[in-house]
C-alpha cells in the first residue's frame, strides 16, 4: 500500500472511530434535527457538560461537527450531514439474515 492510500485509509478510520461510541452516535442523531447548544445536548445524554463537551470535541476534530460560540454558549451542527447515510447502511447490515447478532466467544 502506498503512502497516499495509507493516509486516505487512516483518515477514514479516524472518522469511523469518532462515531464508535453510543453517546457520540446519540449526539449525531440529535444534531440531525438541527443545531443545538451544549446544554440541550447534555440534557438528552444525561451526562455532565464536560463529558458531553469531550464527545463533541471528538466529533468536531473528525470533521463531523461544526460549532459556533454565541455569548456564553456553544452551538453545534452537523458539518457533514451525509454521515446520517452511514446509519442507514448499518441498519441495512443489521437487517440481513446473515448479520451476526452478537460475537460468539470461545
Amino acid at each position: 500500500m502506498d503512502a497516499a492510500a495509507q493516509e486516505r485509509l487512516d483518515v477514514r478510520a479516524r472518522v469511523i472511530k469518532a462515531m464508535a461510541h453510543p453517546t457520540r452516535l446519540f449526539l449525531v442523531e440529535a444534531l440531525a434535527a438541527g443545531e443545538r447548544c451544549v446544554r440541550d445536548l447534555t440534557t438528552g445524554v444525561e451526562a455532565d457538560v464536560s463529558t458531553v463537551s469531550r464527545h463533541l470535541a471528538v466529533l468536531r476534530n473528525a470533521g463531523i461537527l461544526a460549532c459556533e460560540r454565541r455569548g456564553q454558549q456553544i452551538f453545534y451542527r452537523l458539518r457533514a450531514p451525509c454521515v446520517l447515510g452511514f446509519f442507514g447502511c448499518i441498519e441495512e447490515v443489521l437487517a440481513t439474515d446473515e448479520a451476526p447478532a452478537t460475537e460468539s466467544r470461545t
